[in-house]
């Protein structure tokens, strides 16, 4: 009777244990559920639908477009078919299937919707308006200037980031620790930081020698504000009995900066870090219409110039991808360096 009764407590007492302020959370491995047959279905299926939409509007449309989206949809009918037989052996695509099947088919009724709206209904005006076959043709015929101004999109975006956030750090962490760097600081920040970094843009072209450094320049700015003002939030912040334990065992000022406060301060860091990737994509895609004979936004900016809106719609989808794919990477960092917070908050 007590053994029974002292069994059934046990988990009361443990998870209660766990519950208490200041102990560890318990992290278990989530098993990922196998996929229902339906939801392996659903990419084959809304890739169908979308052929037999096209097939229906080809006559329409003019043939490259056609024969080339007709090949896309019918490589993503047999890749679907494909990964549907093949993750019944592979645990981690089973789980990946699971997870993004319906939002993959989400967007494939999207382009079949897309395609409805512009090549059948005609609701919306040509050239402004193109099929999602004509905006592939463009990515497909001009896939060299693309790749181009990718990689200089990439250059100056990386360039003004990291100038940025090395400049922000810094004067993040005096204007947070030091009373007189705050005191001097502030200031400029309440006045220089809520100024659009692209409100800069005519004044840097003046000032920087080339077109090139005043891009990097103006988006190094527009990451300073939110880092700096996030970082000497972090730090001011920090627990005074983090700082007391430290100055009792005989911490020295460089160690309770560089060890005590900059980690008490990251969860507030890296989301200065966020909000400066944001600016930071606006930034650079109005430079590059500025000034930057190169990138993604100065080839947006030619393609409109010569009414080759299929051209316009494909770096669109391009950045979409390529800003999409920095900010999962900067969430991987985060994931690494704060991964000490999964047991504390939710994600």
């Amino acid at each position: 009777m007590s053994g029974a009764l002292r069994d059934s407590t046990e988990p009361q007492q443990s998870s209660a244990a766990e519950n208490r302020p200041g102990a560890f959370a318990v992290i278990r491995p989530v098993v990922p559920s196998n996929p229902r047959f339906w939801t392996l279905l659903a990419i084959p299926v809304a890739s169908a639908v979308s052929f037999a939409v096209h097939l229906f509007l080809s006559t329409k449309q003019p043939a490259p477009e056609t024969g080339l989206y007709t090949r896309f949809l019918i490589g993503v009918f047999a890749l679907s078919i494909v990964a549907a037989t093949v993750q019944r052996f592979w645990p981690r695509l089973r789980a990946w299937m699971a997870q993004l099947c319906p939002i993959l088919a989400a967007a494939l009724m999207g382009l079949c919707a897309w395609e409805m709206i512009t090549s059948g209904l005609r609701w919306l005006p040509l050239p402004y308006f193109p099929s999602p076959a004509g905006v592939l043709q463009s990515m497909v015929s001009d896939r060299g200037l693309l790749l181009d101004s990718t990689w200089h999109s990439l250059l100056l975006l990386l360039g003004g980031y990291t100038l940025g956030t090395a400049i922000a750090l810094v004067t993040g962490i005096c204007i947070g620790w030091f009373a007189h760097a705050r005191y001097w600081g502030m200031p400029i920040l309440k006045i220089v930081g809520p100024i659009p970094a692209t409100a800069w843009i005519p004044l840097a072209m003046v000032v920087s020698p080339s077109a090139v450094f005043s891009a990097v320049g103006v988006i190094a700015l527009a990451v300073w504000f939110p880092v700096t003002m996030l970082t000497a939030s972090g730090i001011s912040n920090t627990r005074a009995s983090y700082l007391d334990v430290a100055r009792t065992l005989g911490a020295s000022r460089a160690y309770l900066i560089f060890r005590v406060a900059i980690p008490a301060a990251m969860p507030s860091i890296f989301i200065g870090l966020f909000m400066g990737l944001g600016a930071s994509f606006l930034t650079l895609v109005v430079a590059e219409t500025v000034g930057v004979k190169s990138g993604l936004g100065w080839y947006v900016s030619w393609a409109q110039g010569w009414a080759e809106y299929g051209k316009v719609y494909a770096a669109l989808i391009i950045m979409a991808g390529f800003f999409s794919t920095i900010m999962t990477l900067l969430f991987k960092v985060r994931d690494r360096v704060l991964v000490w917070q999964k047991g504390v908050i939710k994600w």
